[in-house]
């Protein structure tokens, strides 16, 4: 190569001071000598001008040499600068989407901390609370339903109870009604009756004072006694009456009873589908919230690697870069070494004194 041709010679000779304008310059010239190729450019010049010719050849090949480097030099500056430019864009577009994946991964994970996890907390809360809430509607259906239960199987027993009181007021009556010549056998079946209207009704406060009465008269003389006959019919009359009274009322509370109680079935049948409707709902929410949670969690999973391949790229882009502009600089170095010394040659060639000393040495 021209241009390691052109470094050795001068690499020889750039540590030898040459004057050609004094008589120094004969020994400066055997001291290059004792370089190969500063005795090569000797030796070269010494042919030349011995055939008649001139240096001009050299001259310009070294020109040439030079041109080439630095046309090479401005390529390689161009190369670096269009590397740079790649460089810079490769970075800041790196750069760019590693802070839009922070963005989207402090943005994914703000919004699972912030937002799904507590509606999924107060979704299952929620399912939680309905969840009582309908325990307890069936509940009070099942209590209602069972005082219910109770209440009609006391009205049952109470319609019991006044019908067998009615049927032995009404046997009482006939047999009272049919008494012309009063017997003891009559007498008897009379006073079982009232034993046994008692017996029901002890403790209920509005027949107790009738019934008392009436077994008061029951006694064997009243009872043969028309007057006291009499009064005994009129006693048991009104006691029936009360009796009766009493059915009526017994049947209409239990009507009443039965309508509260529909009423109030309805009412908890009610709440207990709004219920069941608020369940699926919430269900509904909770299902959709788990799919969000899930896919936002893949999302930031999908960014934080999406990530970690950007700053690798990003890494390996300023490694291979750095390596580059080492490899860049070496190279320029060289560049302008190898320059420099072309131009060092080119100056010491062109210098009219070297030439005539070359003319001297051949006899010219």
């Amino acid at each position: 190569m021209k241009s390691a041709l052109i470094a050795c010679l001068i690499l020889s000779v750039f540590s030898v001071e040459i004057s050609l304008n004094n008589v120094a310059t004969t020994q400066a010239l055997e001291k290059l000598k004792e370089s190969q190729w500063a005795s090569f450019i000797v030796d070269f010049a010494e042919v030349e001008l011995s055939s008649g010719g001139a240096l001009t050849e050299l001259v310009e090949a070294i020109n040439q040499l030079i041109d080439q480097l630095e046309e090479e030099l401005d390529d390689i500056h161009h190369a670096y600068s269009r590397r740079t430019d790649e460089h810079n864009r490769d970075v800041t577009r790196l750069e760019q989407e590693i802070q839009d994946a922070d963005r989207d991964i402090f943005n994914g994970e703000d919004f699972i901390d912030n937002v799904l996890i507590p509606q999924k907390e107060r979704f299952q809360s929620a399912l939680a609370q309905l969840k009582t809430n309908i325990e307890e509607n069936r509940r009070i259906l099942d209590g209602e339903t069972l005082n219910r239960k109770k209440q009609h199987e006391q009205f049952l027993s109470n319609i019991a109870e006044i019908n067998e009181a009615i049927g032995a007021v009404d046997e009482s009556l006939g047999l009272l009604s049919q008494i012309a010549n009063p017997s003891l056998v009559q007498f008897k079946r009379v006073q079982t009756n009232l034993n046994r209207i008692q017996s029901s009704f002890q403790n209920h406060s509005s027949f107790a004072p009738i019934i008392r009465a009436l077994l008061e008269l029951a006694t064997e003389q009243n009872f043969t006694d028309q007057g006291s006959l009499q009064q005994l019919v009129k006693i048991f009359n009104e006691l029936r009456v009360q009796f009766v009274d009493s059915l009526n009322q017994e049947t209409a509370d239990e009507n009443a009873a039965e309508t509260k109680f529909a009423e109030r079935v309805a009412q908890l049948e009610k709440e207990f589908a709004e219920f069941q409707r608020a369940v699926l709902i919430k269900n509904s929410e909770l299902a959709a919230n788990e799919q969000k949670l899930g896919e936002t969690i893949v999302y930031v999973g999908q960014r934080k690697d999406d990530r970690a391949t950007l700053q690798a790229q990003l890494q390996a882009e300023n490694d291979n870069y750095a390596a580059e502009t080492d490899l860049y600089n070496r190279t320029v170095s060289e560049y302008n070494k190898e320059i420099d010394i072309s131009k060092q040659a080119l100056g010491l060639l062109t210098q009219p004194s070297f030439e005539q000393y070359v003319k001297s040495k051949v006899g010219i």
